[in-house]
């Protein structure tokens, strides 16, 4: 019976293990930093994440939650399913059990989690140069690892995080057309060559040397020198000259857009003002035209229909002409006026 309450214990403590993963055995220099990644399953996105210290998982000290500031750092990538907890400053006493868990807290299914155990010490058993290296696509990158003289005949290789995939010495081809290349130089060193990069060889690695490892990421950028010859010669890779060519096109076509939005309707605004003004001066011009004043009628020349002249009071008859005579006076009797 107390062995079935044993196991019982050990299972409901261990439960969810097979879901998280992350590395076995790290070392690191006193006063270094190291940064560790945690893949959990996909359903816990949304899940807090946190890092725990302690020899036994009852027993754990929680050390740093998500997005929280604290002595070291949680921080999640819903995204890739990981999240990395980076260790600055360590010292002898950070030596132990670690882990990565994830915050569930029921009794039917407690936190998914798993351990490693970290050595801090003054001279590790294997370190690296970097552990960060950047790279282009299509290009290479090398890595160096190192391990004391103790683990000189011990296995070499370079492993790959997401699915734990391991490279030996040697050389070996990958399915994406790249290749990695390990080679020892017997002096307490060996070299990672990763030639043909791709996109998808971007991420977590780790140089393992013996049950001993070293986290390494991996950054695989475009070649934009590549893709803007590319482009030049007719290819549909754009370069980041055109990206901001395109882009300044189309922000001086919202401009001339907003200026014909503010623009239109003043001038169609101005256009009926002066279709009206015009048409208010037509309509005045005809009651001119139609009621001139005395004034007007009295400028230009004036054309006389009839004129009829008189004789004087000194002629003995009265005498009606439409001819002037030369000699005599006459009164001039307007018969009416036309004015054109």
């Amino acid at each position: 019976m107390a062995h079935r309450l044993i196991l019982f214990g050990f299972l409901l403590c261990t439960r969810g293990t097979l879901s998280m993963k992350t590395l076995n055995h790290v070392t690191v220099r006193t006063g270094g930093n190291v940064t560790i990644p945690c893949l959990y399953d996909d359903q816990y996105k949304l899940n807090q994440k946190y890092w725990c210290e302690g020899h036994l998982w009852t027993l754990c000290q929680i050390k740093a939650h998500t997005n929280k500031t604290a002595k070291w750092q949680v921080t999640d990538y819903p995204a890739k399913n990981i999240f990395t907890v980076q260790l600055n400053n360590l010292s002898a006493s950070d030596s132990g059990y670690h882990w990565c868990a994830v915050e569930i807290g029921t009794h039917a299914n407690p936190d998914d989690k798993e351990s490693l155990y970290l050595t801090v010490k003054t001279d590790p058993d294997v370190s690296v140069v970097s552990s960060s290296v950047t790279g282009l696509e299509g290009g290479n990158i090398s890595v160096q690892c190192f391990y004391s003289f103790g683990y000189k005949t011990a296995h070499k290789r370079w492993c790959r995080f997401k699915d734990k995939i391991c490279y030996k010495e040697g050389r070996t081809n990958t399915s994406q057309n790249s290749s990695v290349q390990i080679s020892d130089d017997g002096r307490e060193s060996f070299t990672v060559l990763m030639t043909g990069l791709t996109e998808s060889d971007s991420g977590w690695y780790w140089c393992s040397v013996g049950d001993l490892e070293v986290p390494v990421q991996l950054f695989v950028q475009w070649d934009t020198e590549k893709y803007r010859t590319s482009d030049n010669a007719g290819s549909a890779f754009p370069t980041c000259e055109n990206d901001q060519t395109a882009r300044h096109d189309t922000e001086d076509r919202n401009g001339i857009l907003l200026l014909l939005w503010i623009a239109g309707p003043l001038l169609l605004l101005l256009m009926v003002v002066l279709l009206t003004w015009r048409i208010k001066r037509k309509h005045n011009g005809a009651l001119v035209t139609q009621a001139p004043d005395a004034t007007s009628m009295t400028e230009g020349p004036l054309c006389y229909d009839t004129v009829v002249f008189k004789k004087g009071k000194d002629h003995d008859q009265d005498q009606i002409s439409t001819r002037r005579p030369a000699d005599q006076d006459y009164e001039v009797i307007y018969s009416a006026v036309k004015l054109h």
